[in-house]
């Protein structure tokens, strides 16, 4: 990735299979952050890029991507498996991080599942990533505690 994320126009997209290779990069990099510590929603490995940039189905995979460069990741799983609530994940590549663009992508996602008729989002947050927690906070997030999770904090947002 270059030093300057912000460089070229960005547009959040679909994934598709012309993005596989720039997924697998920004994957690299957030595991070189040691950001898989506390965003783990599948293995960032090359397959795993190349799973989502082929994925056909009712879940949303989604990216913002500038000059075809990832700088950021967003899904909201579910759907396939016949949940009316959709479970929301982003992930910000390093060199993007507090430009709002996390922000934007959440509120991306929040405007799909309206569009998809999903009542309220799910997600999962470890206590200690302080800043999502803030941003889920500041965006209307009730956050629990939920022994079936482990160590990780649930919230749930209404849509309506």
């Amino acid at each position: 990735m270059s030093d300057e994320p912000g460089r070229g126009q960005m547009e959040f997209r679909r994934l598709a299979p012309d993005l596989e290779r720039p997924l697998a990069e920004f994957f690299s990099a957030l595991v070189a952050a040691g950001d898989d510590r506390v965003f783990h929603p599948h293995p960032f490995t090359p397959e795993a890029a190349a799973e989502r940039a082929r994925y056909s189905g009712e879940d949303v995979y989604c990216v913002a991507v500038a000059r075809d460069q990832v700088l950021g990741y967003g899904m909201l799983r579910g759907w396939d498996e016949g949940y009316a609530v959709p479970s929301l994940g982003i992930a910000i590549h390093p060199a993007a991080r507090s430009i709002g663009l996390g922000r934007a992508l959440m509120l991306y996602l929040h405007a799909e599942a309206r569009r998809r008729g999903a009542p309220r989002i799910r997600l999962k947050v470890y206590p200690e990533n302080t800043s999502a927690v803030a941003l889920y906070r500041s965006l209307g997030y009730e956050l629990c505690r939920d022994d079936g999770e482990g160590d990780q904090l649930v919230g749930f947002k209404a849509l309506g």
